[in-house]
């Protein structure tokens, strides 16, 4: 195990995961623990289809501008530096940015194979 490590979320990712179990060993960064995404966005970009995870719970968290976030049974808008939003395994998701916008994601556990994609539930 690495005592200190350093990066740049931005520069050193995964398509924006950093931490999880899909990092190389030497990296100091794969854990089955938890995973940990940054998500800069231009503008535009928007999540291809909804989704759901098996087992992890997700969590995201704005850093900067208006993330849009859907469920099955509501909207959520994450505006105010800060804002976040948590929910549960199996619940069904889309996101889509508006504007430039920076959110974290933290999942747990991280686990292969625990996304999945699922028919637009509403």
């Amino acid at each position: 195990m690495h005592e200190v490590v350093t990066g740049n979320a931005g520069d050193d990712t995964r398509l924006g995961w950093f931490v999880g179990h899909f990092m190389d060993e030497a990296s100091g960064r794969m854990t089955g623990d938890v995973e940990v995404k940054w998500s800069a966005y231009a503008g535009g970009e928007h999540r291809d289809g909804w989704g759901a995870n098996h087992s992890a719970t997700t969590l995201c968290i704005l850093v900067r501008g208006r993330f849009h976030l859907r469920f099955p049974d509501r909207e959520v808008w994450l505006e105010r530096e800060g804002d976040f939003c948590q929910w549960a395994p199996n619940v069904p998701h889309w996101w889509e940015p508006d504007g430039p916008t920076v959110v974290i994601s933290v999942r747990w556990p991280s686990v292969a194979g625990d996304s999945y994609p699922v028919d637009d539930p509403t």
